[in-house]
């Protein structure tokens, strides 16, 4: 069973596994029901979480939530922005790139939000374009996410450009990315091209850069303001392990100051 889960995660195209995801998560959902772990997002728990990672050396157990198909970054920004009354209740316009599974029907339910999605080939955007020209008007958006999506990008400086351009003065957003923190300098290298060789050196097969601590600076040179979030510090070790959160992962909340 679990060589046919990595087989359909790593060699279907991404279109056709999000389809079918919506299907097996609820088969999944009822056979690894338990107590062991909780998601936060639907507040079911489980006997344990499915692991994932491309690589043998980097796989991670019990991090995919099998009831949302919920990582760890996915459950953590869940409790943040389930802390932030002006995401719950203020009535906000917000731009979602390459929309999460597991956030996706709970934030089209919020009465208070005009939420919007957008992929460049995803089945469940409600708009198709490449990140690196937004077809939208400066302004437009109170909150942006856009999640281990900068990663895959050519020129992730001008995309961040475009999503500063897109947001409202006062508005904020959440852009995380695949980070070692040991690595000062992002590392990118455009002859690295082959599928095994960005495995190897970006953590995945269609990653083109593996990001440093200069990302934080990547982001102000686009116009951000950015707050390096050290959000899970406030939950227990107990709390960490049942909700399979990844210790010292820092949310990158962005804003565009007004005026």
């Amino acid at each position: 069973m679990r060589k046919l889960y990595h087989f359909l995660l790593y060699t279907i195209p991404r279109p056709v596994l999000i389809r079918c995801s919506l299907f097996l998560k609820a088969i999944l959902g009822l056979l690894l029901r338990g107590h062991k772990f909780t998601d936060p997002i639907n507040g079911k728990s489980y006997s344990y979480f499915l692991p994932y990672g491309q690589l043998k050396g980097r796989r991670r157990n019990n991090v995919l939530s099998p009831g949302t198909l919920s990582l760890e970054r996915h459950r953590l920004m869940w409790l943040y922005l389930a802390g932030r009354q002006d995401f719950q209740k203020n009535k906000i316009k917000v731009l979602h790139i390459a929309p999460e599974q597991c956030f996706y029907k709970y934030f089209r339910k919020m009465s208070n939000l005009e939420y919007i999605t957008a992929d460049y080939n995803s089945p469940i955007a409600d708009m198709h374009f490449d990140l690196h020209r937004i077809p939208l008007d400066d302004d437009q958006f109170d909150v942006v996410f856009c999640n281990h999506v900068l990663e895959h990008v050519n020129d992730d400086r001008q995309c961040m450009q475009e999503l500063f351009r897109v947001m409202k003065p006062g508005g904020w957003g959440i852009f995380q990315v695949p980070l070692d923190p040991g690595l000062e300098h992002t590392f990118e290298d455009p002859e690295i091209t082959s599928a095994e060789e960005r495995a190897q050196h970006f953590g995945q097969k269609d990653h083109v850069r593996l990001y440093g601590l200069d990302y934080k600076d990547r982001l102000m040179d686009a116009g951000f303001t950015v707050e390096v979030c050290n959000f899970i510090a406030q939950f227990t070790e107990a709390e960490i392990e049942r909700y399979a959160l990844q210790k010292g992962e820092q949310l990158y909340i962005c804003s565009k100051h007004s005026g």
